[in-house]
């Protein structure tokens, strides 16, 4: 998700309260639309018999999957690959990239091989998940992470790029002129937006990530999705994608109060 510009900020947080509820409105509207776009999918069959859930079937499906034992127990499992993927990849993304804008030997050493394995996606890695660390929460984390990193890779890399020469100028004029100091007080600082936002985006990405990784078998939200639709329970195939939806707007919210926090110098 790209981060917001000090002029949407401005803009969002000079609002009037009307203004507000006039936007909430509007939303409100807009998904009023989307239920009844889908109930009429619904009642007049666009969609082939059977694999378009009735909308307002939606809420009890939700109960009887919480009820049965399924829901809670799978939101557990993908949670723990989630968060370890999540964690390795954005780790290891920001210390790659951070490497590859502040040493040019290693850059040099490392774009080419980047450029071969970019390209590749995530699910790719799945079949060595499998036979590294078999259906496990292990092999799902390391397909989780492989997304994850490229983007917190580039994310910081040209966060770190964009940082203006003229601050490093600045620093040694104060004698910051050894690396780590320079990275302290200059270039995390300066890249620290544009690193932010990339690990915002790892967070949605991945959950992406994990639910096409537990279709496969990993035991999770993804792999109960697959179980429903084999049975034709697509209303409980829904409720999970609503659980997922849920889950990544409470995490996305969390990280973004954890943003404003830590770039709260910002004009």
């Amino acid at each position: 998700m790209p981060a917001q510009g000090p002029h949407s900020r401005s803009k969002s947080s000079s609002a009037t309260p009307s203004a507000r509820l006039g936007r909430l409105a509007l939303g409100l509207a807009g998904l009023a639309g989307f239920i009844v776009l889908w109930k009429c999918a619904y009642r007049f069959a666009w969609a082939p018999p059977g694999t378009l859930p009735d909308p307002f079937s939606i809420p009890a499906a939700a109960l009887g999957e919480y009820t049965s034992g399924h829901l809670l127990p799978a939101l557990g499992s993908s949670l723990i690959h989630y968060v370890w993927g999540l964690g390795v990849g954005t780790l290891a993304g920001f210390v790659v990239g951070l490497l590859a804008a502040t040493s040019r030997g290693f850059d040099a050493f490392h774009h080419i091989l980047a450029r071969i394995l970019r390209p590749i996606p995530p699910l790719a890695w799945v079949v060595f998940a499998i036979a590294w660390f078999q259906v496990s929460h292990a092999g799902a984390a390391f397909v989780i992470s492989i997304g994850v990193f490229w983007v917190n890779y580039f994310a910081t890399a040209s966060g770190v790029a964009g940082v203006d020469p003229r601050y490093y100028e600045l620093a040694r004029a104060f004698g910051h002129a050894g690396f780590f100091a320079r990275i302290s007080s200059v270039t995390l600082p300066g890249a620290a937006p544009g690193i932010l936002s990339g690990m915002r985006t790892g967070v949605g990405q991945a959950w992406m990530t994990l639910i096409a990784a537990e279709l496969l078998g990993v035991p999770g939200m993804g792999q109960q999705m697959n179980a429903a639709a084999g049975v034709g329970a697509y209303d409980a195939v829904v409720v999970y994608m609503l659980a997922i939806s849920l889950i990544y707007s409470l995490s996305d919210g969390v990280f973004a109060v954890i943003q404003n926090r830590v770039l709260r110098w910002r004009p």
